[in-house]
């Protein structure tokens, strides 16, 4: 799942990115309105969290754009407005959930956690059943690879593994989203799971002398897409 969290205050967007990340998300930070906004317009947010003052353009103008294009990505504020009239506000301008500054963490993860759930239950497999990065083709359907000509058999892990790097293709995703992808929260594997699932697929699908498609970034995880 892909945050977008947009806030002027450092103090609080960094330890809040970090959060979020441990916690298994894709987090894109933007410091003001203008960059938020550009960011919010491309809708490859599964979250938006917004503080309501930003400089150049608020997080109400930038909800009230998305809500214009009938883009429903669901959007929590962070903001210090804390009168009922302000709720109202931003509750009318499309506003999914509201917290109000300052607030526990926990209880932002949680309001986090259940907006991101009612976005699963609306749209339940928004992958398409096709990705392509450059050569690289998977039917996720047919758990099948496409490349230089070549047709492979891929099983249902490697097909969930190749599907969510190429999802995020010139993304690093770290072994703990990783891990929770395919194994969910709860269940997490051993720790040497995933690296023997990622040279299973690895002999599959890299030609030898070619350059590695799936890359290794020592310490946090795996990148695909950018080299092939």
């Amino acid at each position: 799942m892909k945050i977008l969290l947009v806030d002027d205050e450092p103090a609080l967007t960094e330890p809040l990115s970090r959060l979020l990340t441990r916690e298994g998300y894709l987090v894109d930070v933007a410091i003001d309105g203008r960059a938020g906004g550009k960011l919010a317009s491309t809708g490859n947010y599964d979250l938006l969290i917004l503080d309501w003052m930003l400089p150049h353009f608020t997080g109400l103008q930038i909800c009230q754009q998305l809500r214009d294009r009938s883009d429903p990505t669901p959007v929590l504020f962070l903001t210090a407005k804390d009168t009922l009239d302000d709720r109202v506000i931003g509750l009318d301008a499309g506003a999914d959930d509201y917290l109000v500054k300052p607030f526990e963490l926990r209880e932002l993860l949680a309001r986090v956690r259940a907006l991101l759930r009612r976005v699963q239950i609306l749209d339940p497999d928004p992958t398409p059943a096709k990705l392509q990065v450059d050569k690289l083709e998977l039917d996720l359907d047919n758990q099948l690879v496409y490349l230089e000509g070549q047709t492979i058999e891929l099983s249902e892990k490697e097909t969930q593994l190749l599907g969510y790097l190429m999802q995020y293709a010139g993304q690093v995703l770290t072994h703990k989203q990783i891990q929770a992808h395919l194994w969910g929260e709860n269940n997490p594997p051993n720790s040497n799971v995933l690296a023997a699932l990622v040279r299973l697929l690895r002999r599959k699908i890299e030609i030898m002398g070619s350059p590695e498609l799936i890359q290794t970034v020592y310490g946090k995880g795996y990148r695909i897409g950018g080299r092939i």
